[in-house]
């Protein structure tokens, strides 16, 4: 569904893969945010970025078809943590500050809601991404653990890796 921007969230279909894949490739080569390898290669990355049931990958559209971000939602873990879920979010460089992010999590927390999850958990969240930090608690989310030097940034060494939590009343 349209937002009044004309931000489109939607799942994800093959023929996204050519404009998704752009921005995947360069949030995982940056380093600077996701534990993803910065070598992987595109079938790689697709084999991770593609939720397989019972979860989704979904993008974000403009007016104009063009996908400006992407995100993953389903359980955190089999068993007994699957009524816990997860979510990743990734949005181009030339569409940060403009709400995609946050458009993107509200759309993750609403689907884990409406498919019965309890808590929404984040595994690793590199402390130097602050943005991120931010827009997460400011939806809700509280850190609830932080692995010390947990996450190699390129530019800044070790920085701590935080795991973050909501629930979903």
């Amino acid at each position: 569904m349209p937002g009044s921007d004309g931000l489109r969230i939607r799942p994800f279909v093959d023929a996204d893969w050519s404009q998704v894949w752009p921005i995947v490739d360069a949030v995982v080569r940056a380093g600077d945010t996701f534990t993803y390898d910065p070598t992987m290669t595109e079938e790689q990355a697709r084999a991770t970025w593609i939720e397989p049931p019972p979860g989704i990958t979904v993008v974000a559209e403009d007016a104009d078809g063009r996908i400006l971000g992407t995100a993953k939602t389903g359980p955190n873990k089999p068993g007994p943590g699957a009524h816990v879920a997860t979510a990743s979010f990734m949005v181009a460089a030339d569409a940060r500050g403009r709400g995609v992010g946050a458009a993107l999590v509200r759309d993750a927390l609403d689907r884990a809601r409406a498919g019965g999850f309890a808590g929404m958990q984040f595994n690793a969240v590199a402390a130097s991404n602050t943005g991120a930090v931010a827009l997460y608690e400011r939806l809700g989310f509280r850190i609830i653990g932080t692995v010390p030097g947990g996450f190699e940034h390129p530019e800044l060494g070790r920085v701590g890796l935080h795991v973050m939590y909501r629930d979903l009343p």
